[in-house]
């Protein structure tokens, strides 16, 4: 060290060996200081590795997912122009109709609504069906012959050989289905895949006016590079016949921006149980630093500057920190290896397990910022501390109003939670709703440990019996930890607490649409001829017919005037592209149903011939497409264009299984246009369901039937992969929160001892000390899950009434069951750590210990 009285400054090399000397007695210290943030570094380096690995595979599978270079594909019939263009591009192509439909297995008599696809050529070019045996993926088309999704088969006991009958043919099943470009395990579940060869679909029957058929075509090309080229030249007339396309450049944008939303939701769990972390580094590194207080002055009398001393320091926790991230994103890594387990049913691309080195980088950098970050916090005082503290050992904080550079850490803090919220959410707004909710919920618990304390000092319970009554005070002692405890098992409580709860919001709000006298059963593309037989065959099986409903397809051709070629020419015309992009299926009545209300304007169910077509929108579609009462829209159906006036809104319970529709017309316009119906019935058990559908499905082979039992299955499936995956990342939030509570207890061991010394030489007991410790942690514990508890039924409500619009009904009984595990575990924790503490000797207090 230079001269001291010439004040030089202290050389760099200087401090990075006094910051290493100093941390000799205090490595196991530092290290479960920064344990604090391990899990949460641990699991964003989990999801990023996951994110990047399931890009990168997305890029490399894209073109297996689509199956060809260019797909072209229609939902209704194709002109004779566009035909021939069709025809005339790619140097291979392949055709291919898909529709839904009933099946009909005569082996077991069972029957599903299944996917159809009829097919034509070597489709797929890139990746293959996959089959059992292998070459049936070939063969099927050059015979009478079918191959069948794997869950199909395994629900009817179907085997290779059997007969499925679709429409009025019946084919062989020559090979069963284990995958196609672009399909999933739970697409299978939902819409199960049935291969049929293209020529047998006109004999099927279902082809006929009024079906709803999509039409695809696909092409390879021998350059890939010249794709882009053609798209540019045939994309206006592409558009203009209502053709969409789709090439492998884009299949790698939307089915990477499907999973955005995921990774990115997962992201923000895991940066919860940082931010639990964080909380930990804050209060641990505050007692540390009281801790150091006479190291840090003997240093100040020496001559070594307040600013060195502080950086002394700084050093100590950048490198703590950096040891602890790289030990979080070890762990991370290894856990991303479960993550493509667990959804490889829900995604489309088999997901490899490499090693993510930006991912890593990441983790690294994002954990050395925010030990950083929150350390600061405590960290700017020890620049108060003076030479003096050797003779008079106080530390007091300083004030924000007498210490601006803590505005100024509390500013960098906010600051970093908006831009990682933003990084995740792409969204500023969102942003600053996610840092606002995690600040509200910080206020809550610290106003919450507050309220304990005052509580506790103003009701003091002085009848009550001495161990309590140590138990409560230990609450208000100095240096208690009741602020730090409730504050992050509180947080870690509610988040963990609000996931449970919003997935059984998700899976009531069906199971309860589906339950008392509502529909369970619907029948769809019932022809206009075949309307009376439907309803009378209902009746005949002692079914109720519950609602009978047309439906018209059509698209908006203007809106005020301005057609789609407008509204993309000129960005201020305050009109969405959405409302031209896709078909709307409406249907037409005199009056509002037990699911609807009017929210603005006036209902007007009937129109005079001649007169002025009035239509009603539901609220949340007009918003989403910019249109607002008084508008006038012309829609084409099927050519014909009928102009309308908007005449009002509607709010529309989606919660309900029934026929509700985002575009309603008057009676007396739509009766002649084409269009098919829906019945909604109600079966009381899978028996006769599976008569009825049997029924249907002989006398009208057309008409599809969507049992609503199977899709709450399904659901339900679906929902508990994905609930698995978001609770086992709650999950680190919940650990993070018991290392907090581990670490609080084990740094201020110190004090404790001083206590449990003092306790013991006025004649305590060791069971006594005991009951004393466990009740304090008994009411940290159970006081900060019940404020947890409390703010994920508020935070769950807000989410059922705003966002998912449907009642609030929690079940209260795993709730109590999460309450008393996080109190005993707060208890067990506490006491444990609290153990070596009892073996301490009386005589230790006589030595200033």
């Amino acid at each position: 060290m230079v001269d001291i009285n010439n004040k030089m400054p202290v050389k760099v090399g200087w401090l990075f060996k006094m910051a290493w000397r100093d941390s000799r007695r205090s490595r196991s210290r530092l290290f479960l200081f920064i344990s604090s943030i391990i899990l949460g570094i641990a699991a964003l380096v989990a999801i990023y590795s996951f994110g990047d690995n399931l890009r990168k595979d997305i890029d490399t599978q894209a073109a297996g997912l689509l199956g060809a270079d260019l797909a072209i594909s229609s939902n209704k019939p194709i002109s004779v122009e566009m035909q021939k263009l069709l025809d005339s591009i790619g140097d291979e192509r392949s055709q291919q109709r898909s529709f839904a439909s009933m099946v009909y297995f005569p082996k077991s008599k069972g029957t599903r609504l299944v996917q159809v696809k009829a097919l034509e050529g070597d489709f797929p070019y890139y990746g293959s069906l996959e089959t059992i045996p292998v070459r049936a993926g070939k063969e099927f088309r050059k015979s009478q012959a079918v191959i069948v999704d794997k869950t199909l088969m395994l629900q009817f006991n179907a085997l290779v050989g059997d007969s499925l009958k679709i429409g009025e043919i019946t084919f062989e099943i020559v090979g069963i289905l284990q995958k196609a470009p672009g399909q999933t395990g739970i697409s299978a579940s939902v819409a199960p895949v049935v291969y049929m060869p293209f020529r047998y679909l006109e004999p099927t029957g279902l082809s006929k006016k009024g079906s709803r058929i999509n039409s695809q075509y696909f092409y390879k090309f021998q350059n890939a590079e010249t794709v882009a080229k053609l798209i540019k030249e045939i994309e206006p007339r592409l558009e203009k016949a209502d053709l969409d396309y789709q090439t492998v450049d884009g299949q790698k944008r939307d089915t990477g921006r499907s999973f955005e939303d995921l990774t990115r939701f997962l992201s923000l769990v895991g940066f919860v149980a940082l931010l639990l972390g964080c909380i930990g580094v804050a209060s641990a590194i505050h007692i540390y630093i009281r801790e150091k207080l006479p190291t840090i002055a003997i240093l100040r009398c020496m001559g070594v500057k307040a600013s060195q001393a502080f950086m002394i320091y700084l050093i100590q926790i950048v490198g703590i920190g950096f040891i602890g991230s790289v030990i979080g994103a070890i762990l991370g890594t290894v856990v991303q290896q479960v993550l493509p387990l667990v959804l490889e049913d829900i995604l489309p691309v088999e997901i490899s397990v490499v090693v993510s080195w930006s991912a890593i980088f990441q983790g690294l950098l994002l954990g050395v910022i925010i030990s950083v970050l929150f350390a600061l916090l405590p960290l700017v005082s020890v620049r108060n501390i003076s030479p003096l503290n050797t003779l008079r050992i106080t530390y007091h904080e300083t004030s924000l109003f007498k210490d601006p550079l803590k505005w100024l850490v509390y500013f960098l803090i906010l600051l970093f939670v908006i831009g990682f919220s933003y990084l995740q959410l792409n969204s500023w707004r969102e942003a600053f709703f996610f840092t606002g909710g995690v600040i509200l919920a910080f206020i809550v618990l610290t106003a919450t440990a507050a309220f304990l304390v005052w509580l506790v000092r103003r009701f003091f319970p002085g009848s009550w019996s001495y161990l309590w009554r140590q138990g409560l005070a230990n609450l208000f002692r100095p240096h208690n930890q009741t602020l730090i405890l409730i504050v992050s098992i509180g947080l870690g409580t509610a988040f963990i607490s609000t996931l449970f709860l919003v997935q059984d919001i998700l899976m009531s709000r069906v199971t309860v649409s589906a339950s008392g006298d509502q529909p369970n059963m619907v029948l769809f593309d019932i022809q206009t001829k075949q309307k009376e037989k439907v309803a009378e065959l209902t009746k005949e099986h002692g079914l109720p017919v519950i609602s009978e409903v047309p439906i018209v397809t059509m698209r908006i051709e203007d809106v005020n005037g301005f057609t789609a070629a407008d509204v993309k020419k000129d960005s201020t015309l305050k009109i969405s592209r959405r409302a031209f992009n896709s078909e709307l299926r409406v249907t037409y009545r005199d009056s509002l149903t037990a699911s609807e209300r009017v929210t603005k304007g006036k209902w007007i169910g009937n129109v005079t011939p001649g007169g002025i077509v009035n239509v009603s929108f539901e609220e949340r579609y007009a918003r989403q497409i910019h249109v607002d009462v008084g508008d006038t829209i012309t829609f084409n159906v099927q050519g014909a264009l009928i102009p309308t006036v908007v005449s009002s809104f509607r709010e529309v319970d989606w919660n309900r299984i029934q026929t509700n529709f985002r575009l309603v017309f008057p009676k007396g316009v739509l009766e002649d246009a084409p269009q098919f119906h829906v019945l909604m019935t109600r079966v009381p058990d899978s028996k006769a369901s599976a008569d009825f559908q049997k029924d249907v499905v002989q006398a009208f082979p057309n008409i599809s039937v969507i049992d609503l039992a199977l899709v709450l299955s399904v659901l339900d499936d679906i929902f508990n992969k994905i609930g698995f995956i978001i609770q086992f990342m709650a999950a680190f939030s919940i650990i993070t929160g018991l290392i907090v509570l581990i670490a609080s207890v084990l740094i201020s061991k110190y004090q404790r001892i001083q206590e449990s010394v003092l306790l013991r030489t006025l004649g305590g007991r060791k069971t006594q000390i005991l009951t004393i410790t466990a009740l304090e942690y008994f009411f940290l514990g159970a006081f900060a899950a019940a404020t947890g508890i409390l703010i994920s039924l508020g935070a769950s409500w807000a989410l059922a009434i705003y966002t998912f619009k449907t009642s609030f009904n929690p079940q209260f009984g795993p709730l109590f069951l999460l309450f008393f595990l996080i109190s005993a575990l707060t208890v067990i924790i506490g006491l444990i750590n609290s153990r070596g503490i009892l073996n301490r000797p009386p005589l230790e207090v006589l030595r200033g210990v």
